[in-house]
């Protein structure tokens, strides 16, 4: 019997937590290990900025660059816990957290997969002129470019479905919420965290232009992250016919898919097909 869209549980056959390429238990040690990195790089940045008389240490809010990259290691955190629950267990944590909470991993996931591509563009495009020391060239090609490396990686190894179009909402708000921030910061504190931002120095017509192209940039990078999500599920599940590599625990697929959840699965590829 299939079940209609409503009546269907959360993630019944845990895309979340799965890879059509991975075992649990390497998806687990992916997300884990880049999670730890991610923290590292945020204390390890906030203490040399510290120690050496850098101003950024107390601003480090006021960019965009480092709220993104939280978003990266909280999601990268979670990521790894439901994986390794799920690893362990056959069930990720993640299902017994209630609607809002779980609501939250999936905009979180969005936002993690779309927004480092704009802060990798940007910077590389309109704000990078040179490193000066050794630790400028980790920090930054850290925050600038594994930050992008880790969005496609995400996209292209576990089994999570496109983005839904509703997720454009959240996105947009969160970028106007931070545009508030920018500007709330130069109110504060006398500075443009973005020099394109000023526009005193380029004038309103060309600030605004900069941030509705930022605006703009974002739909189309959403649009293309879905898309390739998109492509990955109809390739390696439609044609590969790879339905991924569940936990031994899971019991309902430690002896193959029970028919409930073959359904299940069935219903979401024909959800993909129809994105």
């Amino acid at each position: 019997m299939r079940l209609s869209l409503a009546s269907r549980p959360f993630d019944p056959t845990s895309r979340w937590v799965t890879s059509w390429l991975l075992s649990p238990l390497v998806l687990f040690a992916f997300r884990a290990v880049f999670a730890l990195y991610a923290w590292f790089t945020i204390f390890f940045t906030l203490g040399w900025d510290g120690t050496h008389g850098d101003r950024k240490a107390g601003r480090n809010f006021s960019y965009f660059t480092v709220l993104t990259y939280w978003g990266i290691a909280g999601y990268g955190l979670f990521a790894a816990i439901h994986t390794g629950t799920y690893w362990l267990k056959g069930r990720e944590a993640l299902k017994d957290w209630g609607v809002v909470l779980q609501t939250l991993h999936e905009v979180l996931y969005s936002t993690i997969t779309v927004y480092p591509w704009i802060v990798t563009i940007v910077f590389w495009t309109l704000l990078y002129s040179s490193f000066e020391t050794p630790f400028a060239t980790w920090s930054n090609t850290s925050q600038h470019a594994l930050n992008a490396v880790y969005a496609l990686l995400e996209i292209i190894i576990p089994r999570t479905s496109p983005l839904p179009w509703w997720h454009l909402i959240p996105i947009i708000i969160l970028l106007a919420l931070y545009l508030g921030l920018a500007y709330l910061t130069h109110a504060t504190q006398g500075f443009y965290v973005y020099d394109f931002l000023d526009i005193q120095e380029h004038g309103s017509g060309i600030t605004a232009g900069y941030i509705i192209g930022i605006l703009v940039g974002a739909c189309v990078i959403f649009i293309i992250v879905k898309y390739l999500i998109w492509l990955r599920v109809w390739v390696t599940e439609s044609k590969l016919c790879r339905t991924g590599k569940f936990s031994a625990r899971d019991k309902e697929t430690a002896l193959g898919m029970s028919s409930e959840r073959l359904d299940m699965h069935a219903v979401e590829l024909k959800d993909v097909r129809q994105v």
